[in-house]
C-alpha cells in the first residue's frame, strides 16, 4: 500500500513541477496520465492498482466529477451566459436527444447481438460530454467566450439529465419494469433526479453562502480554513442529492452556478484551493483508468466497436448539434467546433460502472465499447485542443 502511495506521490511531483509546460502543448495531462497508468499498472509493471475494484474507481470518479462541475459552475461568466443562453438550451433540449438517437441507430446496425434497450442505454452513456476533459477548451482566453460557456453549460449539464434516461433503459434492459409502465417511469425518474438536484445544490449553496457570509463578518474564518470551504460546499450538495434520490451531478453543477453569483467579489479566492483538488483528482482517476481499465479492455476492444467509438465522437455528436443550433450558433466554424468538443470521460466511466451493477447479456460489451470510446476521445480531444483553439479564435464570428 505504502509503496504505491510513494509512486503516486512522486509521479504526481514531477508532473506538477511541469504541468504548464504540457498545458502549452498537445499532449495533455490526462493522457500522460492514463499512459503512465497503464504502464504501472498490472498489465506491464505491475506496481500499482492490484486489489481495486469498480466500486473504488466509481466513488473517486464521482466525487472528482462533482468537485469540477461545482468550480466550472462556479467560474461560469454569467453575463456572457445570459446573451448567448441559446447555445447550451438548444444543445441540451434538442441536441442531445438527438445525439441518443442517432448512437441508437448506428447501434442497431452494428451490434445486433444486443438488445435495443440495451443499445439505446449504450448510445446514452456516450452521450454525456466530460466537463473535465474538456477543460483545456472552456478555461482558454483564446475561445470566444460564448463558446466557452455554451460547452461549459452542456458539459455541466448533460450528464446530470442522461442519468434518469440511462435508468429508464437499464430497468427496461434488465427486464424490472413493463414496457407499459416507461412512460411514468421515465416521469418520475426525471423529476426526482432533476427536481431534487436543484433544490438541494441552490438550497445547500445558499445557506452555505450566508454561513460563510455571517462567519466572515464575525471574523471566524481564518486563512486556513477558508480554503476548505468550497470542497466542503460541493461535496455537501452532492452527496446529500445522491442519498435523497436525486442527481448529485445537477446539485453540484446548480450550486456551483450560484455561489459563482453570490460571491462574485471573493470567488476566485475561495475557488482556488478546490480547484487544485478536483484537477489532481481527476488526474488520478485517468490514472486508475489507464491501470485498472485499458489494460485489462484492450485486447477485447473489436472492430466494431472502434467503428462506433469514431462515429459516436464526430458524426453522432457533431451532425445533430450542427443542426439544432442553426444560424443562432454561428457561423459553420462555430457549429463544428461546438460539436467536436463534446470529450467522453468521467461521467460515461461512472454509467458504466452503474450498468454492469445490472449484470446485462451484453453489459461486458457494452462497458468495452465506452471504455473503447473514452480512450479514443481522451487522445483526439487532448492532442486537438490547442490547435482548434486557436483556429476558433480566428475563425468564428
Amino acid at each position: 500500500m505504502y509503496i504505491e502511495l510513494a509512486i503516486l506521490a512522486a509521479f504526481t511531483l514531477c508532473y506538477s513541477l511541469v504541468a504548464g509546460r504540457f498545458e502549452r502543448s498537445m499532449i495533455s495531462g490526462p493522457m500522460v496520465f492514463v499512459v503512465v497508468g497503464f504502464v504501472l499498472g498490472p498489465s506491464v509493471l505491475n506496481w500499482i492498482g492490484q486489489g481495486m475494484d469498480g466500486m473504488a474507481i466509481r466513488i473517486f470518479a464521482d466525487i472528482t466529477l462533482a468537485i469540477v462541475l461545482f468550480c466550472d459552475a462556479s467560474n461560469s461568466n454569467l453575463k456572457v451566459l445570459k446573451n448567448h443562453i441559446n447555445l447550451p438550451t438548444r444543445m441540451l433540449l434538442y441536441g442531445l436527444p438527438g445525439s441518443i438517437m442517432l448512437g441508437f441507430a448506428v447501434g442497431y446496425l452494428l451490434f445486433p447481438d444486443l438488445t435495443i434497450f440495451e443499445i439505446a442505454a449504450l448510445a446514452t452513456m456516450l452521450a454525456a460530454t466530460d466537463a473535465a476533459l474538456g477543460k483545456a477548451v472552456v478555461s482558454s482566453p483564446v475561445v470566444p467566450a460564448k463558446l466557452r460557456e455554451g460547452l461549459n453549460i452542456e458539459s455541466g449539464l448533460n450528464d446530470g439529465i442522461c442519468v434518469p434516461i440511462l435508468l429508464v433503459f437499464l430497468a427496461l434492459a434488465a427486464g424490472s419494469v413493463a414496457e407499459g409502465e416507461v412512460s411514468e417511469l421515465a416521469v418520475h425518474f426525471l423529476v426526482e433526479e432533476l427536481g431534487i438536484g436543484l433544490a438541494v445544490g441552490l438550497g445547500v449553496t445558499f445557506i452555505g453562502v450566508k454561513l460563510i457570509k455571517w462567519s466572515h463578518s464575525k471574523g471566524w474564518i481564518t486563512d486556513v480554513w477558508s480554503q476548505n470551504i468550497v470542497l466542503s460546499l460541493a461535496l455537501s450538495a452532492f452527496a446529500l442529492s445522491q442519498e435523497l434520490g436525486g442527481s448529485g451531478y445537477i446539485a453540484a453543477f446548480s450550486g456551483g452556478l450560484l455561489f459563482g453569483y453570490l460571491c462574485q467579489e471573493h470567488k476566485h479566492k475561495l475557488l482556488l484551493p478546490t480547484e487544485g483538488i478536483g484537477e489532481i483528482m481527476a488526474l488520478l482517476t485517468w490514472f486508475l483508468f489507464g491501470a485498472l481499465i485499458i489494460g485489462k479492455a484492450f485486447h477485447e476492444f473489436t472492430w466494431t466497436m472502434l467503428i462506433y467509438a469514431l462515429l459516436s465522437l464526430t458524426i453522432i455528436r457533431m451532425l445533430p448539434i450542427f443542426l439544432v443550433l442553426g444560424k443562432k450558433g454561428g457561423n459553420v466554424s462555430s457549429r463544428l467546433f461546438l460539436g467536436w468538443f463534446g470529450p467522453r470521460g468521467l461521467a460515461s466511466i461512472v454509467f458504466v460502472i452503474i450498468m454492469l451493477d445490472k449484470d446485462l447479456p451484453g453489459g461486458e460489451f457494452i462497458a468495452m465499447t465506452v471504455m473503447c470510446t473514452v480512450f479514443i476521445s481522451l487522445i483526439a480531444h487532448g492532442m486537438s485542443a490547442q490547435p482548434l483553439a486557436k483556429w476558433i479564435s480566428k475563425r468564428a464570428d
